[in-house]
């Protein structure tokens, strides 16, 4: 064990179960003697519910999240040389849009359901893994404590958002005119082209549709295995009751048997005393007779 795994572990289980796996962890370390191991993973915090459904992503769809990570990337190295954003934006809300929903099934899956607070700071989170590399960082390992969000400017003089809706739904400041902005909007009045879709989501689509393909095939698989066993076990039950019935059967006639045979024998110890009771007689007149 290694603080890495252990982290893994914590923050990777229910929010409900952190503290006494720690506490059982650092137990191991000790014992291990491995001293500044045992201090650190008891320095590690307990997520809040926010941050664990974010962690999950980490765990559960680290190919999903890395697509927002990558468009990330591609946007601070935008904004810090002033190139075109292009399309990344409206990648970036669609992918974390996916994400945000990923996140609330994993949760609810867990028996943790998300309410509206907590989702719109998993949403801050993702938000802020996009601006800032050190939080795309710490999203991308899996163990956040705290949910993160961001404020200020990046690289270059182009403005980062402040923590709160994403970008769908403000846009981000890139030091231009806002009707020049507006204008920029893929698919807004007086835009050009609308711009095609973004390859990483339909690239999720289409995994997730294997996914589900995949699935279904394997649970008709399980299906018809449990039908062949529910089959199987229905046949056997009948192969038992119906050996239970011919012992039952058997065990009715020895019965009987028995029972025929007891009565025979109480007749015949009658006959046998009755037999010695006249002997007796006999003998006692035998005597007499000789006197």
């Amino acid at each position: 064990m290694d603080l890495s795994s252990a982290a893994r572990e914590l923050y990777g289980g229910a929010p409900a179960e952190f503290v006494a796996r720690r506490k059982e962890l650092v137990q191991e370390a000790k014992e291990s003697g491995d001293a500044d191991l045992a201090k650190a993973i008891g320095a590690l915090r307990r997520p809040t519910l926010s941050a664990w459904a974010v962690d999950l992503l980490a765990h559960e769809s680290a190919e999903e999240l890395g697509w927002l990570l990558d468009v990330g990337a591609d946007l601070r190295a935008a904004w810090a040389s002033g190139g075109h954003i292009g399309g990344l934006e409206q990648r970036r809300s669609e992918l974390i849009a996916l994400l945000v929903r990923t996140a609330k099934r994993l949760a609810g899956e867990a028996g943790n359901p998300l309410r509206d607070q907590a989702v719109r700071e998993v949403e801050d989170t993702l938000q802020a893994a996009t601006v800032d590399e050190d939080v795309a960082d710490e999203v991308r390992e899996g163990h956040l404590a705290q949910p993160r969000s961001h404020s200020g400017f990046g690289t270059a003089g182009f403005g980062f958002p402040a923590a709160g809706p994403p970008a769908g739904r403000k846009g981000l400041a890139t030091g231009r005119s806002a009707p020049e902005a507006r204008a920029r909007k893929p698919g807004s009045p007086g835009a050009g082209a609308p711009e095609a879709r973004a390859p990483e989501v339909s690239e999720l689509a289409r995994r997730r549709a294997e996914k589900a393909r995949r699935l279904a095939r394997e649970a008709a698989k399980a299906l018809a295995q449990r039908k062949d066993e529910a089959t199987k076990a229905r046949r056997e039950l009948a192969e038992a009751s119906d050996e239970v019935e011919r012992l039952q059967r058997e065990l009715d006639e020895a019965a009987e048997r028995q029972e025929a045979a007891r009565r025979r024998l109480a007749k015949a110890e009658r006959a046998h005393e009755r037999a010695a009771e006249a002997a007796q007689e006999a003998e006692r007149e035998a005597a007499a007779a000789q006197i």
